[in-house]
This record gives C-alpha cells, sequence and structure tokens, in this order.
C-alpha cells in the first residue's frame, strides 16, 4: 500500500503525517509505505488544492483537514 501526505510542511500538513504512521505503527499494519509530497504540481496531479492531502494507492481521501484516527484507519485496511 501506497500513502503519500501532500502539503508544503505546515503544523496541519506534519500533524497528518504523524497521525498516519502513528496509526501504521500501533496497528501493526505491514508493507505500507509513506510519502511526503511538498511538490505543488504533484499536488495538483491529484487534483488537491487545500493541503494537507491524503492519497492511498492513487486515490484522494482527505483534503484540507485532519481525519480521526479510525477513519484513516478504516482507509488504511481497505474501506
Amino acid at each position: 500500500m501506497e500513502v503519500k501526505i501532500l502539503g508544503s510542511g505546515c503544523a496541519k500538513c506534519n500533524l497528518l503525517e504523524r497521525k498516519v504512521r502513528e496509526v501504521i505503527e500501533s496497528n501493526q499494519l505491514q508493507d505500507v509505505t509513506v510519502e511526503k509530497v511538498t511538490d505543488l504540481n504533484k499536488m495538483m496531479d491529484y487534483g488537491i488544492m487545500m493541503t494537507p492531502g491524503l492519497i492511498i494507492n492513487d486515490v484522494a481521501k482527505s483534503t484540507g483537514n485532519i481525519p480521526r484516527d479510525d477513519q484513516i484507519l478504516t482507509w488504511l485496511k481497505g474501506g
């Protein structure tokens, strides 16, 4: 599974990255790679206009907010 956090490095973007990594670790999810994307052109390729953005397996799951941990976990488990 491929997870991308889209953002310029603002506090919300950093918080989302930290939360995603914590959810992965605390639930012992395997084969998950997390990448931080700060390039504006790449963000626009995903149609993200507000950061932070959360992309899982090339599908935008959230933009402009910080999802709850249980929602992140659902998405990471394929929901």
